[in-house]
């Protein structure tokens, strides 16, 4: 997958559940999902989004450090952003390296939209430059 990280890390990083039958499951940390869907595929945006609005929902009362660097790094809804922004200005202030987090700062949804649709489109382009190369190698692989 691109962008993520060695199958030994992921592994470190996993959240592990347990199901009312005693079931136990290891999914991928949510940084990790939220890292590994960042494709072209349309479906997986909103997901990422949603991934997201729900931590925010689930924890937003006594967030940690690394959950606010999170979701300033990663959030994909312009309300959330100019919300965290205000409620939490130091953090925004030392994510302002993300362009989307700078127009949250100002408080304007127009500005962080943009942002995000810009980040997107190279998150895209960067998924297709990564994975050229492997599909005409696999391709010659199959001609042989």
């Amino acid at each position: 997958m691109r962008g993520v990280v060695d199958f030994e890390t992921l592994w470190e990083r996993r959240t592990t559940l347990e199901g009312a039958d005693g079931t136990i499951y290891d999914l991928m940390s949510l940084p990790d999902l939220v890292q590994a869907k960042k494709t072209q595929r349309d479906k997986d945006w909103p997901m990422i989004r949603r991934l997201i609005e729900a931590d925010h929902a689930a924890c937003q009362t006594s967030p940690t450090q690394a959950q606010l660097h999170f979701w300033l790094a990663e959030a994909r809804t312009p309300e959330l952003l100019v919300e965290l922004a205000q409620q939490h200005p130091d953090e925004a202030k030392a994510a302002s390296s993300r362009p989307a987090v700078t127009a949250a700062i100002l408080g304007d949804e127009t500005l962080v939209q943009a942002a995000l649709d810009d980040e997107q489109r190279a998150e895209r382009l960067a998924y297709k430059a990564y994975w050229e190369p492997l599909k005409r190698e696999l391709e010659q692989l199959s001609r042989a």
